[in-house]
C-alpha cells in the first residue's frame, strides 16, 4: 500500500466495498449517539412546537375572520410537519458513511490494485476511504461527499441525505418567515381593536408569546435561510464545504448546476424534490428493526 497522502482515484469503478457491506449499512435504521446533537435535535423540535402554538392557540383561533384562521392554519401545519419530517429523514439516514475496519490486509489483497494504482487508509477508522470523503470526529465514521456536522440535525450533511438537510432549512425558512408575518398582522390588529377580543390570552402575556415567536423567526429565519443558499450554491458548483475551506482542487468530474440539483435531488424537477416522504420505506425500517440499529458511539 502507498502512503496515506495518496488517494484512489476511480472509486467508483473499482469494488472498495464490498455489496454485503453496502447492503447492509442499507438496511439499518441510522442514529448517532451524541448528547449535543440530541439535545439540540430536541430544542428544535421544541421550538416549532412553540411557534405552532402560539400561531394556532394566540393569533389564529381567536380569530373573527373563519377562512383567514383556516388558509393560515393549514399553510403553516403543513410547513411545519415538512420541515420536522425533513429534519428526521436528516437525522436518521445514512450521510454515506464508509464500513468501519474494511482495510485489512487480507481485504487490501483481494482487491488486486493494478500497478501504480493507490488507495487512501483512514488511521482513525481503519477503513478505505473512497474520493471526496473526510472522517467526522463525532459519527467516528468516514463519510462520502462530507459537507459538514450539523449537531441541530444530529447528523453528518453528507451524500446520501444532504437533499433532506437542503428541505429543512428550506421548510424552516418558510414556517420563519410566515410566522413573522402573521405576528405582524396580528400585532396592528390587536393595536387596531385596542386589544379587545384579538386573543384569548391577556394583552401582557400575548405581547411576551408574540416578542419571543418574533425573535425566533427572525432568527431562524436568516440562519436558515444562509444556510439554504449555501447549500444550493455547493450543489451548482458540486464543492462541499470542506472542499471549498480547504482549497481543494477537483480532481473529479464536476457536475454544475442542474447536473449537480439532480444528482442530488435525483431525476428530472418535479413536486418530489421538494417532497420529504419521497423514496420513504416503512418495510425497511420494519425489517431492519431484526437486526439492530447502526449507532456510533
Amino acid at each position: 500500500m502507498q502512503a496515506s497522502a495518496h488517494r484512489f482515484r476511480d472509486v467508483e469503478h473499482h469494488p472498495l466495498l464490498n455489496e454485503s457491506d453496502e447492503a447492509e449499512l442499507a438496511d439499518r435504521p441510522w442514529f448517532i449517539r451524541d448528547g449535543c446533537g440530541m439535545v439540540c435535535a430536541v430544542i428544535t423540535w421544541m421550538l416549532v412546537f412553540y411557534a405552532d402554538f402560539v400561531v394556532t392557540f394566540v393569533m389564529l383561533l381567536p380569530s373573527r375572520d373563519f377562512w383567514y384562521s383556516v388558509i393560515n392554519g393549514t399553510m403553516f401545519n403543513c410547513l411545519a410537519v415538512l420541515a420536522l419530517t425533513s429534519h428526521l429523514r436528516t437525522m436518521l439516514t445514512d450521510p454515506g458513511a464508509v464500513p468501519k475496519g474494511n482495510a485489512t490486509k487480507e481485504y487490501m489483497e483481494s482487491l488486486q490494485l493494478k500497478p501504480g494504482e493507490v488507495i487512501y487508509k483512514c488511521p482513525k477508522c481503519c477503513s478505505i476511504k473512497p474520493e471526496r470523503a473526510h472522517h467526522c470526529s463525532i459519527c467516528k465514521r468516514c463519510i462520502r461527499k462530507m459537507d459538514h456536522h450539523c449537531p441541530w440535525v444530529n447528523n453528518c450533511v453528507g451524500e446520501k441525505n444532504q437533499r433532506f438537510f437542503v428541505l429543512f432549512t428550506m421548510y424552516i425558512a418558510l414556517i420563519s418567515l410566515h410566522a413573522l408575518v402573521l405576528c405582524g398582522l396580528q400585532l396592528f390588529t390587536c393595536v387596531r381593536g385596542q386589544w379587545t377580543s384579538c386573543s384569548s390570552f391577556s394583552p401582557p402575556v400575548t405581547v411576551i408569546l408574540m416578542i419571543f415567536l418574533c425573535l425566533e423567526g427572525l432568527l431562524f429565519l436568516t440562519f436558515t435561510a444562509v444556510m439554504f443558499a449555501t447549500q444550493i450554491h455547493s450543489i451548482c458548483n458540486d464543492e462541499t464545504e470542506i472542499e471549498r475551506l480547504k482549497s481543494e482542487k477537483p480532481t473529479w468530474e464536476r457536475r454544475l448546476r442542474w447536473d449537480g440539483m439532480r444528482s442530488v435531488f435525483g431525476g428530472q424537477p418535479s413536486f418530489l424534490w421538494i417532497n420529504p416522504f419521497a423514496g420513504l420505506q416503512i418495510r425497511r425500517f420494519l425489517r431492519a428493526r431484526k437486526g439492530g440499529t447502526e449507532f456510533s458511539v
